[in-house]
């Protein structure tokens, strides 16, 4: 490929092919088999030009002598390294200056920062300064910025203030802000182009505020995701350093270098040999430098110094915006498309987290990510933040970025994949279809919604068309309002545990919302959600009597008085009721599940230091539960801040000393130690992030119950030792529905699908399928941590044959036996 006018696929077969759909199964579940991926993610990293991977093997295999030598092979080698320099200037635009080749971007951002600051210290001398002296960085600058700065600043005890500089709602720099104190600034950071939004920094504008108010200042422009894209022409400015990243641009990692203008200082970070003019020692990257040479050879020979014309880019924009917009009607864009380079999109869903857009996307193949690839596990956009967007777009946040190489047929695909992935979405309820009835996965049975550490609950019977809502919160109220729409299930009641002491419960706007779908039994006048008139009286195992309501043929929902916490707190004991004659009665081994707010919580038990609440109340709730329900029966939390889940009266008896004493038969805590000793242990409640109101002490000790792993090379083994065993796969149903080759595994059939939001709904039945004999469960996920967490939580409850697969389904497919039947198959998991 020697010219960038002509068509050009970066892909090798693997985001280009057929899609085959069978949308219906004997169950009337969508299945979705694709035998493609496609690669969204051109920010965080790029494919190599196959031009790149010739020149490096080339340098390895041919050009491979030593740039310092004399000899005819080092002076070879040499001419690769100087004829790349002079590529970098023709397609930067300098004529002077030093090109220094460096490790990656990275490294030339530290190699700027440290020069920097080795000439302020030296020039400074040992004597703090007189006034205020600032390292000013953008407030969107990649993170590799603002830390260097402060661990340079604090290493060589320069002593500067680091401050950003911020942004507008579209991502440009407040230029009255900079005016304001660049006269203060010994260093200021910008970009051209930022690396989650696709923002273009004016820097015209940027270099007027600052040269006006500090001609000398040293100036440093992240240039990564700029280059190949704008056309820099850094000659005309006075930019002082710009770092690239060669695995942005088509080169191979390990691959980086630094511009520095004439006047600009260079500090070796690394003392050695003399290489790089001095600038850096160690022997090069020859075949890293032939790489990207390779790659500004294209850009050089394009008028433009960019890799396609803009107009194609923003074509290719358009058609992926489109299809999203038809695909998500509630998407909201994070960025400007006017003042963004066009193969960036950064995008939200409302009612969506990143993290289920991410888990979506990467079922169907479609790899995005959601922010900077280096801020991986992060929560939330530090970017979008600073951008000032609402919290919910920053948490949802998706980045999803093409290759300015990309072709149309590749920009069909991926729309063709979006499309996919939102039938996924109604298929599983998330998103209301238009045609409700056409994709619908009947839900039976407990829901568990979680937001941090609230969570919600939802109980549903399919045969009746039934549910129930518990402990619904405000931050859930959509997704519980969706799940209830698309099932069109009827709402029994909308149910809370207790008044909460930080917010009001969204029970009565979530009833508003579906009085359509709501009976007579959820219009209540009771604090709680309780049915005016419910279905009847029932025994429980003390003696005591309940009033219950009836889900279905099966269950009966039983409420018990549990204050304590706060002053009105009940609890719901779930379960098929027997009869004795014309007495119902719940049993407590019948009670599958027991909602009992924050009365006992994972790790501790309910605060009691509020205005509301009741020691000596709650002493009386903790010592009733025993009496009520098994050591076996489900609790589940409304809050839950160790992430498991749920748990069980033996499993908190045994990890609470506390609560040991207090449920101890033989001698157990009398109330007037309880309430002497309770006092002390709310004092040591320490509030959440952000503020967030702690229920109750969480003391957890290190869990027995770490998840049992396989290796994916033992998988094989392990089936043939254990044929029976169960094999679950805890991923959502829109990431479960896009088909996997299980055979090539080592499955003789595909998994059941226990999402492990509904868990805790299963787990009764898994126990009863594995108290016939010892048998054994596999969870799997793509990454192998739900999978882990799903092997914890069964463990925990008593299932001790639970294993998971270590590293999931992502890497599963590389030590498949047959990996290319694998691969045939669409494993894109």
């Amino acid at each position: 490929q020697s010219s960038l006018n002509q068509p050009f696929s970066l892909f090798t077969g693997c985001a280009c092919g057929i899609l085959l759909i069978n949308r219906f199964s004997s169950k009337r579940t969508m299945i979705i088999k694709t035998t493609n991926e496609v690669y969204l993610d051109f920010n965080a990293t790029t494919p190599v030009l196959p031009a790149a991977v010739k020149e490096a093997h080339d340098a390895m295999q041919e050009m491979y002598g030593n740039p310092s030598s004399t000899h005819t092979s080092g002076l070879r080698a040499k001419n690769i390294l100087e004829s790349a320099r002079d590529l970098v200037r023709e397609v930067m635009g300098v004529d002077d200056g030093q090109i220094i080749f460096t490790s990656g971007a990275t490294e030339a951002i530290q190699l700027a920062i440290f020069s920097t600051l080795c000439q302020i210290r030296l020039q400074r001398g040992t004597q703090p300064s007189d006034t205020k002296r600032l390292l000013l960085y953008s407030a969107t600058e990649h993170k590799a910025v603002p830390l260097a700065l402060k661990h340079w600043n604090q290493l060589l005890c320069v002593g500067n203030e680091v401050m950003a500089i911020p942004v507008d709602r579209k991502g440009m720099l407040d230029l009255d802000f900079l005016s304001q104190h660049a006269a203060q600034a010994d260093m200021i950071c910008t970009m051209a182009v930022n690396n989650e939004t696709g923002v273009v920094t004016d820097l015209a504008a940027v270099e007027a505020a600052i040269r006006k108010n500090n001609p000398s200042v040293l100036w440093m422009v992240d240039s990564v995701q700029a280059v190949g894209k704008i056309d820099l022409q850094l000659g005309q400015t006075t930019i002082d350093y710009a770092p690239v990243s060669g695995h942005k641009i088509y080169a191979p990692k390990g691959i980086g270098l630094l511009y520095a203008r004439s006047s600009a200082p260079i500090v070796p970070l690394f003392a050695g040999g003399g290489q790089e003019q001095g600038a850096r020692g160690g022997t090069e990257n020859l075949p890293g430098v032939a790489a990207i040479a390779a790659v500004l050879r294209l850009l050089a020979d394009s008028p433009e110094k960019t890799f396609a014309p803009e107009a194609r880019l923003n074509e290719f924009r358009q058609r992926l915006i489109a299809r999203l917009k038809e695909t998500f009607p509630t998407i909201v864009f994070n960025m400007s498309l006017e003042n963004s380079v066009p193969t960036t999109i950064n995008f939200a869903v409302k009612g969506l987290t990143s993290k289920e857009l991410l888990d979506l996307f990467d079922a169907a193949g479609i790899r995005v990510s959601s922010g900077s690839a280096c801020g991986s596990g992060v929560v939330g956009s530090y970017v979008l933040d600073a951008m000032g967007l609402p919290r919910w777009q920053s948490d949802g946040a998706i980045r999803m970025s093409f290759g300015p190489l990309s072709t149309s047929q590749e920009i069909d695909l991926a729309c063709h994949q979006i499309e996919l992935a939102g039938e996924a979405l109604c298929e599983s309820c998330l998103v209301l279809s238009p045609n409700p009835t056409e994709f619908r996965q009947p839900l039976d049975g407990m829901v568990q919604l979680k937001n941090g550490s609230m969570c919600s609950w939802l109980l549903f019977d399919a045969a009746s068309k039934q549910c129930v809502v518990i402990d619904p919160f405000a931050e859930l109220a959509e997704r519980i309002e969706a799940l209830v729409r698309c099932q069109d299930s009827r709402v029994v009641a909308i149910l809370d545990t207790h008044a909460h002491v930080d917010h009001e419960s969204c029970r009565t706007l979530l009833l508003d919302h579906l009085q359509h779908l709501s009976l007579s039994s959820a219009e209540t006048d009771d604090l709680l959600g309780w049915p005016t008139k419910p279905d009847g009286e029932l025994k429980l195992s003390d003696g005591s009597l309940a009033p219950f309501i009836r889900l279905g043929n099966d269950l009966v929902i039983a409420q018990i008085d549990l204050p304590g916490h706060t002053t009105i707190g009940r609890g719901l004991l779930i379960g098929p009721a027997t009869s004795n004659g014309s007495e119902i009665c719940l049993r407590k081994e019948d009670v599958k599940f027991a909602l009992t707010g924050d009365t006992l919580l994972i790790g501790g038990i309910g605060r009691t230091d509020f205005e509301c609440s009741q020691p000596e109340a709650l002493y009386e709730s903790l010592k009733r539960l025993p009496e009520i329900i098994s050591a076996e029966t489900l609790i589940c939390p409304t809050h839950d801040y160790t992430n498991d889940f749920v748990t069980t009266l033996e499993c908190e008896i045994s990890d609470q000393e506390f609560l040991r004493q207090l449920l101890n038969q033989k001698s157990p805590m009398s109330r007037e130690e309880f309430l002497q000793r309770k006092p002390g242990i709310d004092a040591a409640i320490h509030e959440g992030a952000g503020g967030e109101l702690v229920c109750g002490l969480i003391r957890r000790c290190s869990s027995p119950y770490q998840p049992v792993e396989l290796k994916q090379h033992e998988l094989r083994e392990f089936m043939a030792l254990h044929p029976d065993t169960m094999l679950i796969d805890v991923r959502e149903p829109h990431e479960f529905v896009f088909s996997t080759d299980w055979h090539s595994m080592g499955f003789e059939s595909a998994p059941q699908n226990i999402p492990l939001t509904r868990l805790a709904g299963e787990l009764p039945k898994l126990r009863e399928w594995a108290s016939a004999q010892e048998r054994y469960f596999i969870f799997l996920c793509r990454s192998g941590k739900r999978s882990g967490k799903a092997a914890e939580i069964a463990r925990r409850m008593g299932l001790m044959g639970a294993r998971h697969i270590f590293g999931g389904l992502a890497i599963s497919c590389g030590v498949a036996q047959d990996r290319n039947a694998c691969i045939d198959s669409g494993f894109v998991i």
